[in-house]
């Protein structure tokens, strides 16, 4: 049997950069000591939100390094490692393995889009090169291809895999992960208005878009589902829908950094093809963070 090991909200970072396009290293050390404060449970560098495509071998490797530096084993540090090349991937997680991570995200491949029986084949020879334990990442809306309960059931059975991110946006493929998991395995969203949803269903908890920006409500709304008290939970949910849906007016993480730039926490940059957000949608976001009690800069 696996022991259940990951649990709670995690935060899927965003990567902070300099207005010459260069990483923002104190930006990054201060986001990340700002949500240990705030109690979040894991830090996932590196993932979609953290804009990991447009890095570098070596800005991946020193956002993941300085990530483990200010964690200091405080808590679970997920880093991203995914690639629809395999053996980039494999590359790719033997290098966060020896910069310190405690587990990996693995993504399922983007553009080729595989098969059900090749997306095993790619995850099982991560885990063939790799000692790190692996959740995988399920979001058909990026990768145009979507992992099917079966498929997700079939590699749960190996210990090697943790856990899954589920962001295939169906309650119903989530569900039946729940159900026929083995023990051990666990089950996260990853869409953050699904978390209550998904945990009222017996799901582990969510790995967070939102909490970069509001995290102690996201830890909040986590523990109150953790033990039960959904009365509590559902107050939460209703506080944090109005960020929610402000956090996806335009792709993510463009309203994720907005917010933290006018929060003063980072600077308001992204790397194409992504740009920020656009004028009209700013004094909506404004306004949502002005009404959430936010302090902005």
């Amino acid at each position: 049997m696996k022991a259940t090991t990951l649990r709670g909200c995690g935060t899927a970072l965003v990567t902070p950069f300099l207005a010459d396009g260069s990483l923002d290293e104190p930006a990054l050390r201060s986001l990340v000591q700002w949500q240990l404060d705030a109690g979040v449970h894991m830090v996932v560098p590196c993932g979609s939100t953290g804009e990991a495509v447009a890095l570098s071998a070596a800005e991946h490797r020193r956002v993941v390094e300085i990530t483990v530096e200010e964690v200091n084993g405080r808590v679970p540090v997920i880093a991203g490692a995914g690639s629809n090349d395999t053996q980039k991937a494999i590359a790719t997680s033997r290098e966060m393995q020896a910069i310190g991570a405690t587990h990996l995200l693995h993504v399922t491949p983007m553009y080729n889009k595989p098969p059900q029986r090749a997306l095993v084949a790619h995850f099982r020879a991560i885990a063939d090169a790799c000692d790190l334990p692996i959740m995988l990442y399920n979001v058909p809306g990026r990768t145009a291809v979507n992992m099917e309960a079966a498929t997700t059931l079939v590699l749960a059975a190996d210990p090697r895999f943790v856990a899954v991110k589920e962001a295939s946006g169906s309650l119903a493929q989530m569900t039946t992960i729940i159900r026929e998991r083995p023990d051990g395995f666990g089950v996260f969203s990853g869409d953050d208005g699904f978390t209550l949803a998904l945990m009222a269903h017996g799901g582990d908890g969510i790995i967070s878009v939102v909490s970069n920006v509001v995290p102690q409500l996201m830890v909040q709304l986590c523990d109150a589902c953790g033990r039960g008290d959904f009365a509590e939970a559902r107050r939460l949910d209703a506080a944090l829908a109005p960020v929610i849906d402000a956090c996806f007016v335009e792709s993510n993480p463009i309203p994720a950094k907005a917010m933290l730039s006018m929060m003063g926490r980072l600077q308001d940059v992204l790397r194409l093809p992504l740009v920020p957000l656009a004028g009209d949608w700013r004094p909506r976001v404004r306004a949502v963070l002005e009404q959430a009690g936010i302090a902005l800069a």
